[in-house]
């Protein structure tokens, strides 16, 4: 690849993958601020339900599993790099604003996963949500034990409308029910 003198050139769509430590079914990626106080309301039009943003730059992801380590693995891109419809028996996507260019995963015990730059600095992106298994590790309170694994894609992209792209779980089912 060619990169012009001056310009300098970002690598997107590297997977960063990690055995991630969950509590109360939820994790959270955080835009140089502080985890989410609560769970954000869903979209009242197009609820997706298992991922949530507030306006404070944070995004709420439930997971399977109550308590325990799940697969996660987030790949930034500086373009949609595609739903992997086979991969995952759920996807969901959301618009998220980015104050700054640096996001990070959160654990619930405050445990932190540094991420690559967003590669448009501040603005709005795209949140793509994949998650698998996620009935089956509902029905485990507590396990160390690989049960469900996640894919979170983020990459620029206007604000647009959330929105399910497949949907096979209960859990997404539950998730996406208006309280």
């Amino acid at each position: 690849m060619l990169t012009l003198p001056g310009r300098h050139h970002r690598r997107s769509g590297a997977r960063h993958t990690f055995d991630l430590r969950v509590h109360y079914d939820q994790t959270y990626l955080v835009d140089d601020a502080e985890s989410p106080d609560g769970i954000p309301d869903d979209h009242p039009v197009h609820p997706v339900g298992i991922i949530r943003v507030d306006d404070g730059g944070s995004a709420f992801l439930v997971t399977g599993l109550h308590t325990g380590t799940v697969a996660f693995s987030v790949t930034v891109a500086d373009h949609d790099p595609g739903a992997d419809t086979a991969g995952y028996e759920d996807i969901v996507e959301i618009s998220f604003e980015s104050e700054s260019e640096q996001v990070s995963l959160h654990e619930w015990d405050g445990d932190t996963h540094g991420l690559p730059g967003l590669s448009a600095g501040p603005g709005w992106y795209r949140l793509r949500y994949h998650a698998q298994n996620m009935d089956q590790a509902a029905d485990v309170d507590t396990s160390d034990d690989i049960i469900d694994r996640y894919l979170l894609q983020i990459w620029p992209q206007d604000a647009s409308e959330p929105q399910v792209v497949q949907s096979a779980s209960e859990r997404l089912a539950y998730w996406s029910t208006p309280d």
